[in-house]
């Protein structure tokens, strides 16, 4: 932005927000204009910074979230007042309760005019409160009251959203204090300040203490979730598992923080986990848990008789997480430690080769495993190799993994893409699977390539959704094409909301308001993706039998090119093995589930 009659010493509050982002080293931002925040996006024009531009707020805010989990740092998301807040509200939501760090910068109305209901406030019941709309999923909401506070808060904010157990952050800032001047003086004073505070660790005693209870355990092992991959922990969670030969099983979250070709990889627990899985932690003696919330369906609505049954006569747990409050939430623990699980690991590490030089020897415990997972994938082996059209997802599952590159990045959304995925598909190269956990939003999967695409432009990208799923935000297309974002988006296509659709066929008897009209032939079915695609610029495939499928993905991946590939599917449920409460709420006297609706 122009300087024109600006004191000496001074400089447009904008000018100063860009160049404070530029020396955190924020190479993007994502968003969507407005009238409150376009001061900002003009002092973007002269800055390094890309300002990634979007057709719908949930659009930027889960690409942004897609960015996070792949560079590991807060992510920043610009964002209008009111409608364009509360429209990137599911977006930071999902971000929240998945603990990616981000940073919302908002504008709203003129501070001068809190009171008077200006044009676009949110303002029924009380004045100059719209960054409370985000206070109950965010880390910290500041409203930004004077423009001499901004460059604290906002150094705040980054360390905030990346400390401790990460999250978003809202800085609501007036649009008249982003077109302020400000006494540059005051931005650079924060240039001296750390930009990272170092992490909690685990003292020795408490190290030797749990790898005593571990090496004298019968059946001793470890759950991990999510936090070993916010730590980035995974070589210090390999070294571990290999020195003490201690089998693994993980949460959805947990997936891929250990390859799931190594030879101690159970596999996911819970509902949608597998049965050999499940009863490995119902038998363990000793647990240790390392960075998971035990959530429900990772846990089978926490009932004794089908994951864990921890507490007095079961396994004995003992839990490492960066935060406190998840310790001891939904089971008793024996030994609980706050720490940050690449520190913790590091120390366990070397207490481990201390007291067992030689580490813990297991005969037979890999081949046992092996046997077991090798028995499971035989048993979709059948649908795996179905020529069947509609395609089985089993063989879009497996054609995929055959194309896919080990080290490429796969987002999923929720449904067969998510509970499939997270139960037999394997992933080779830790922090390459980004699944939408805790919200499970419907929606996040194809922005969430986007934003992933942009932050390891060297990587294939590939997003596996369902048609409701990619329904949610098709204009994400536009940003692709406008940002030669070459992802490929795979749709799983049965027509249907479809593990909602087999839920209720299962309970109710019927399919209502769960699936779409359907065509006589799968290649009249409405609307066409691949259409949609071309339409906004990228290039679309609808594939109309079991061997196109493949060869179709493998030359959208050579091609370069934002690719739609539309492949329709049976409607088959994931298979369960755990309990979901929902089940007895539906059918109390029964044992429903879920039941194919093709």
């Amino acid at each position: 932005m122009a300087k024109d009659n600006i004191a000496p010493g001074k400089d447009l509050m904008s000018n100063q927000i860009v160049r404070y982002l530029e020396r955190r080293g924020v190479e993007h931002i994502f968003g969507l204009c407005g009238h409150t925040n376009i001061a900002v996006l003009s002092s973007l024009a002269n800055s390094k910074i890309r300002f990634i531009n979007v057709r719908h707020e949930q659009i930027a805010a889960h690409a942004a979230d897609g960015y996070a989990r792949v560079t590991g740092k807060a992510s920043v998301l610009l964002s209008h007042l009111s409608p364009g807040l509360t429209n990137a509200a599911t977006g930071v939501a999902n971000a929240a309760l998945d603990c990616i760090p981000m940073v919302v910068i908002a504008g709203d109305i003129p501070s001068y005019y809190y009171g008077k209901h200006p044009h676009q406030e949110v303002n029924l019941h009380a004045d100059a409160s719209q960054y409370e709309i985000y206070r109950p999923f965010v880390k910290r909401a500041w409203r930004v009251d004077t423009p001499e506070l901004l460059p604290e808060i906002l150094e705040k904010a980054f360390l905030l959203a990346e400390s401790g157990q990460p999250g978003p952050v809202l800085v609501n800032v007036p649009m008249d204090i982003f077109s302020a001047e400000i006494d540059v003086a005051l931005w650079d004073r924060l240039n001296g300040n750390t930009k990272a505070l170092a992490k909690p660790s685990i003292d020795d005693e408490t190290a030797r203490e749990i790898v005593a209870r571990l090496a004298a355990a019968t059946s001793p092992l470890l759950y991990v979730g999510g936090g070993v991959a916010l730590a980035r922990a995974y070589g210090e969670l390999r070294d571990f598992v290999d020195h003490m030969q201690i089998p693994v099983a993980h949460s959805l979250m947990g997936k891929g923080v250990l390859p799931d070709d190594h030879p101690l990889v159970l596999g996911m627990t819970g509902f949608w986990g597998m049965k050999f899985t499940n009863a490995q932690t119902l038998a363990a003696d000793w647990i240790l848990g390392l960075g998971t919330r035990f959530k429900e369906a990772d846990c089978s609505s926490w009932y004794p008789e089908y994951t864990f049954n921890i507490g007095e006569d079961g396994s004995k747990l003992i839990h490492i997480d960066i935060e406190p409050q998840e310790i001891g939430r939904n089971y008793p623990t024996e030994i609980g430690v706050v720490a940050d699980l690449k520190a913790a690991l590091k120390v366990l590490n070397r207490v481990a080769r201390e007291m067992l030089p030689e580490g813990r020897k297991v005969p037979g415990l890999a081949e046992r495993i092996a046997a077991e997972r090798t028995a499971f994938a035989e048993t979709n082996a059948e649908m795996q190799r179905s020529d069947a059209f509609p395609m089985m997802p089993e063989r879009i599952l497996a054609d995929l993994r055959a194309a896919m590159p080990r080290d490429a990045i796969l987002t999923s959304d929720v449904g067969w893409n998510k509970n499939g995925v997270a139960q037999q598909f394997d992933i080779y190269e830790p922090g390459t699977i980004l699944i939408p956990g805790g919200f499970a939003t419907m929606g996040f999967g194809p922005p969430a390539a986007i934003g992933a695409k942009i932050a390891a432009p060297e990587r294939v990208v590939i997003s596996l959704v369902g048609d409701g799923g990619f329904g949610q935000n098709p204009a994400m297309l536009a940003t692709a094409a406008a940002e030669n974002a070459p992802v490929v988006w795979i749709i799983m296509n049965n027509n249907a909301y479809g593990t909602i659709a087999g839920l209720q066929k299962a309970n109710y008897g019927l399919t209502h308001g769960t699936t779409f009209p359907r065509a006589a032939e799968p290649e009249e079915q409405t609307p066409d993706y691949a259409m949609i695609a071309r339409a906004y610029g990228c290039d679309g495939v609808r594939v109309t039998s079991a061997a196109g499928f493949r060869p179709a993905l493998e030359a959208a991946i050579a091609s370069g090119r934002p690719t739609v590939i539309d492949v329709a599917m049976i409607n088959n449920p994931t298979p369960t093995s755990g309990h979901w409460n929902i089940l007895d709420i539906y059918s109390p006297d029964g044992n429903a589930g879920h039941v194919s609706t093709d």
